[in-house]
């Protein structure tokens, strides 16, 4: 890390100033360093604030930017400043990019190649099948999953990717080493050997309600396009979604019962415009990503049925989960001889419970 990153975390402690006045900052002054010992009168020609002026006067009295190093270090975590050439270069485009990021885990080139995908902390079990079908489909053909670890759809899109072997990076509305919601820390240490989680606020800060809208123009932003999934009217997904548009990138949508509250979002989305999503072909089609989709399915090596009893389960499920009884019934075979074949598929990774005794399909096939 060099020495003018500590001066960009340092700005960030000043009230008053957020990305887009601490970036013209910069352009004012030959370094961060030089600007944070700025005579008053110098600030102000550079466009400060009077406030903002009066707190960074204050503050560098009693901050010692080197400080900030060790708090990171407490936290076991890495920074990124936007002069850094492995901060994300989707996210330098928008105007009001996180000036710092911080870390743990890893970014990588190729997580330019990236899908957000948000939804209802409530999801229906329709809405978690959905989501973890199509973030493992996009995880296997080389793209990389963000969303911003909340309960429902954020979880179940970055487990999704995870058990399709690829990448999935977590956006947090809280410090790096506080992890919310709690029950998600073994999730985000999952995330940190295979993708990374990230924030722009410091250790120690506790997610605050007005974090998560912020947190979420880095989601849209670091992306080529966001997913809504699933969504009532009145949702922080709609405001990833509108955020997503006005940085120019794409905006889909999982249709959803027209009766469902929890599906009105995404319908309203796809009314108004957004791409309508039954798979994720579709995304990877818009996003001009399919020719990859293509090769990289040909590189993994799939499980396939081993009987024609497996190959008619496959199909009985490949629109929706389904009890045994229902099973039974469809294929003439006793619950017995469906059970048996269900555990085996279950063990193959060609099947999984949605409910006690509801099966879906897991992986294509």
């Amino acid at each position: 890390m060099s020495q003018q990153a500590l001066f960009w975390m340092a700005f960030t402690c000043v009230n008053g100033l957020g990305p887009i006045r601490i970036r013209h900052l910069r352009s004012q002054f030959d370094r961060m360093e030089d600007a944070w010992f700025a005579s008053p009168d110098d600030l102000r020609s550079a466009g400060l604030p009077a406030n903002a002026v009066d707190h960074l006067v204050m503050l560098r009295h009693k901050l010692d930017p080197a400080s900030l190093m060790e708090n990171v270090r407490a936290a076991d975590a890495w920074v990124l400043t936007l002069e850094d050439d492995g901060y994300p270069s989707l996210l330098r485009e928008i105007i009001n990019a996180p000036v710092v990021l911080y870390g743990r885990g890893g970014l990588l080139p190729e997580d330019n190649r990236s899908v957000a995908m948000v939804g209802t902390r409530r999801a229906s079990g329709y809405g978690k099948e959905m989501t973890k079908q199509l973030a493992g489909s996009l995880a296997s053909a080389g793209i990389t999953v963000i969303s911003g670890l909340a309960a429902g759809i954020d979880a179940a899109s970055h487990r999704g990717a995870l058990d399709a072997g690829g990448r999935s990076i977590a956006v947090l509305g809280s410090g790096i080493d506080v992890i919310y919601p709690s029950q998600h820390r073994e999730l985000a240490r999952s995330m940190e050997q295979a993708g990374a989680i990230i924030t722009e606020y410091p250790p120690g800060t506790k997610p605050e309600r007005g974090n998560f809208p912020m947190r979420n123009r880095i989601i849209s932003g670091m992306t080529l396009g966001t997913v809504i999934v699933e969504a009532p009217e009145r949702s922080g997904s709609l405001l990833t979604a509108e955020l997503a548009g006005e940085q120019g990138r794409e905006v889909f949508a999982v249709p959803g019962n027209a009766n469902s509250p929890n599906s009105r979002g995404c319908n309203l989305l796809i009314q108004d415009g957004a791409r309508l999503v039954l798979s994720a072909e579709d995304i990877l089609q818009e996003l001009d990503l399919a020719h990859r989709a293509s090769s990289t399915r040909q590189a993994v090596k799939r499980v396939a049925p081993a009987n024609r009893l497996e190959e008619t389960i496959l199909h009985e499920l490949a629109t929706e989960p389904l009890h045994v009884d229902e099973l039974s019934r469809a294929c003439a075979l006793s619950v017995q001889t469906i059970n048996a074949t269900l555990t085996l598929m279950e063990l193959k990774g060609l099947v999984f419970q949605t409910a006690p005794m509801t099966y879906h399909v897991a992986q294509a096939v």
